[in-house]
Order: C-alpha cells, then sequence, then structure tokens
C-alpha cells in the first residue's frame, strides 16, 4: 500500500513540476483572471463549501480536541467572506516577478542588477485552519509558484471543496490544473517522503503546532520556513495612556483566543497604580480569563501563582499570566528571553522607551500602542498571508508575495573581459 501512496506522490510531484514551467512565467493578466475566477467560484459554492465543513465539524465533535482548534476548523459566511476578500486583495497587490532593483555599473562597466523570481514548487503542511487552502494558493499562484496542498485529515472535506474552487479559476484563466494540488491522501508517510523531495520541491511551509514545525524542521531535506508558537506579550509602560492600555490589552487577548497573535503575557510597569491594575485585571474576569501571576502581582490581587512553565506557555485558551517588571529594560529581557519570536507590544506615550523597546526587542513584529492581535498579513497590506514566519533568513513576519519569491543577479555587458 505504501508503494502505491508513493508513486500517487511522484506523479503529484511531476505534474507541479511541468506546472511551474508554465505558471514561473504566466502573465499578470493570466494569474488575476485566475484569482477572479476563483473567488467567484468560491462566493458560488458557499452551500457546498458549508456542507463539506459541517462533514468535518461533525467529525471533529466526535473527538477530544480544544476550542481552539474547533474554532480554527469552523468555515461560515464570515469566513468565506475573509477567503474571497484575501483573493481580492492578492489580485490588487503588484506582481513582484520580474521587478528589477538595485541596478548599478560595476567597476568593470558591465551592469548589475537584481531580479525577482518565483521559488518553484512550494509545498504547505498545515492543520485545522481551511481557509489556508484559498490563502496559501493564491499567493503562490500570484508570485509564479505551484503549491501542494496537505491539510490536516480533520479538514479533508472542506479542504478538497475550497481546492475545487481554486481549480475552477485555473481552468477559467487556461493555466495548468496542477499549478494547485491538494494531496488528500492523509497516509502521515508521505508527509516523511515530501519533505525528502529536494529535487521536487523548493520550500516547505508547515502552519500548525510546534511538534508539528519541530519535526519537519528537523528531518525535512528541503528548505523550511518556519512559524514557530506565538508567545505575544504587551508591556504597559509607566507612562502609558492608562484608557490605551485597558483597551489594548484586553483586545489583545480577547480578540481571538485561538490566533498566534493572542496575547499569553502581560507584562506591566511596577509604576502603574494598582487601582489601574486592578481594573485591568477585573476586564479580563468579566470575560471569563483565568489569570495567572507572579508572585507580586498574585500576592497584591489575589491570583493564582504562575508557575516557570507559565512564562513559556503558548495557551491559545482564556487563560494569561501576568508580571510586574521594574521597567522597560526588564520587560525586554523577559520577552526575548522567553517570548518565541513572533509578536510583541509596548503602550507607552513615551518616545524614548518606545525607541528602545522597538530597537532591542528581538521578534518577528514589535509593536507601539497596537494589539498583538494586528499580526496579520491582511492588516500589513499583504492580502493573505502563507503564515507567520519565526526565522531570521530569507522571510521573517507575515509572508506575502515577496517572501515567497527570491532574487537572482543579472548581469549584462557589452564584451568586457577580466584582466
Amino acid at each position: 500500500m505504501i508503494d502505491e501512496n508513493l508513486s500517487d506522490l511522484t506523479s503529484l510531484l511531476k505534474q507541479a513540476n511541468e506546472a511551474k514551467e508554465i505558471v514561473s512565467t504566466s502573465s499578470l493578466e493570466h494569474k488575476n483572471k485566475a484569482l477572479k475566477a476563483a473567488a467567484e467560484s468560491l462566493n458560488d459554492s458557499r452551500k457546498s463549501l458549508k456542507s463539506a465543513n459541517d462533514l468535518d465539524m461533525e467529525e471533529a465533535s466526535k473527538k477530544d480536541l480544544l476550542d481552539s482548534f474547533i474554532d480554527r476548523l469552523k468555515l461560515n459566511d464570515q469566513r468565506i467572506d475573509s477567503m474571497i476578500s484575501g483573493i481580492h486583495k492578492v489580485i490588487d497587490l503588484n506582481d513582484p516577478v520580474g521587478q528589477i532593483s538595485n541596478k548599478t555599473t560595476s567597476p568593470s562597466g558591465f551592469l548589475v542588477s537584481k531580479m525577482r523570481v518565483p521559488l518553484g514548487v512550494i509545498g504547505i503542511i498545515y492543520e485545522s485552519r481551511p481557509n489556508v487552502t484559498a490563502d496559501a494558493s493564491a499567493l503562490c499562484l500570484k508570485s509564479g509558484n505551484v503549491s501542494i496542498l496537505r491539510g490536516g485529515s480533520e479538514a479533508i472535506n472542506s479542504n478538497a471543496a475550497i481546492e475545487q474552487c481554486m481549480i475552477d479559476g485555473l481552468s477559467s484563466a487556461e493555466l495548468p490544473k496542477n499549478s494547485i494540488q491538494l494531496l488528500k491522501n492523509q497516509d502521515r508517510a508521505l508527509v516523511a517522503e515530501m519533505i525528502k523531495r529536494d529535487k521536487e520541491i523548493d520550500l516547505i511551509i508547515p502552519r500548525g503546532g510546534k511538534n508539528l514545525i519541530q519535526v519537519i524542521a528537523k528531518d525535512s531535506s528541503v528548505p523550511v520556513l518556519k512559524h514557530y508558537d506565538g508567545l505575544c506579550h504587551v508591556y504597559i509602560d509607566e507612562k502609558a495612556d492608562s484608557k490605551k492600555a485597558k483597551e489594548i490589552a484586553l483586545n489583545a487577548k480577547t480578540y481571538r483566543y485561538g490566533i498566534c497573535g493572542a496575547m499569553e503575557t502581560l507584562l506591566i510597569s511596577e509604576k502603574i497604580s494598582s487601582s489601574v491594575i486592578s481594573e485591568i485585571i477585573n476586564l479580563f474576569k468579566s470575560q471569563k480569563v483565568e489569570i495567572r501571576g507572579c508572585e507580586t502581582t498574585s500576592k497584591n490581587f489575589n491570583l493564582s501563582l504562575a508557575s516557570e512553565e507559565d512564562w513559556t506557555s503558548e495557551y491559545l485558551a482564556p487563560i494569561l499570566s501576568i508580571k510586574t517588571v521594574k521597567d522597560v529594560n526588564e520587560a525586554i529581557e523577559h520577552i526575548n528571553l522567553y517570548g518565541s519570536g513572533h509578536t510583541d507590544c509596548i503602550v507607552t506615550e513615551d518616545i524614548e522607551a518606545k525607541k528602545v523597546f522597538l530597537r532591542k526587542v528581538d521578534s518577528s513584529s514589535v509593536m507601539h500602542n497596537l494589539p498583538t492581535c494586528f499580526a496579520d498579513g491582511f492588516e500589513y497590506g499583504l492580502g493573505a498571508e502563507v503564515g507567520i514566519s519565526t526565522d531570521k533568513l530569507h522571510a521573517r513576519g507575515p509572508v506575502g508575495l515577496e517572501g515567497l519569491t527570491s532574487e537572482k543577479y543579472i548581469v549584462e555587458g557589452n564584451g568586457q573581459l577580466r584582466a
């Protein structure tokens, strides 16, 4: 059976690489036509999309899954609207493919520049979120890449329904239907095989739990764009506007508990008045958020005592850790020690504290006076995103079109010879 499955994967990869040659040189008009038709197909297929998702939700209800996992799996009209909106935003973006930059004349008189080019075949391995099927394939297509999508078994029906809508778009624009392929076979051995196919896949993007990403990064022969956990912090500085602080902290945590940009630890300057801290705590309690405090905070406000493990936990649930710190420098030290390099924010009206925080916090997104839940490709103007990279090489932060391309040198001469 495994040989038969591997044969299916080999065939899929062969088709993807054949499509790559066409997609990488497709015109902007063709790519946008395909995306527009895909968005129309999603809109016209709402009933079948929700029916497919109902099947997945029914199966998920029989399993002992986290509420945050179930929430990410749900596909309703609002989330279909979001997928459609994301595709239209991708259509509106400039095409990075073929862009020329940094054109200079070398010491020997020839011209040197850089051209943006597609990466090739991108494998995306993800869990739970069916919207990734549309978001990721749209970005891959617009950036001239072929995508191989391997979603989790819990969303197999939803993913297949969305894939068909994307293929409808490809057919409308007369682009190869194998430009977007969903690996429907859920044999886990195929994932282990995918990440070894470095001759046929140019990049692997895993989206899911930390364990999934660690295993893929450890075993993959294909370059991996890693999106580790989102252990996000908000630091309320001594010179913060109290109204902003309360609203930002609450929104950062309660906008949606299951997203990687949700705040998990709140750091508060010891110079903030106890009455303001009490108001903040009461706001969270009113939303039924369980609070675990450092020794000082738990003692002063009668909270459960946080353990060392709490400072390294991505809860993805209505649980929050709170720690009192001396100043902005101690906040930075805590974030760089315990954080995941995802997204962290300072709330302050002090320009110097803001500058220090933005410069010294080592994360892919560092914010000022904003809730961390804004860490999102849509909000950054990237259209859809394939994930938020906590790597430091190639792409960092929300990865949109440009992050799915690389650059090659273009060198133009007129017969110069090297002496």
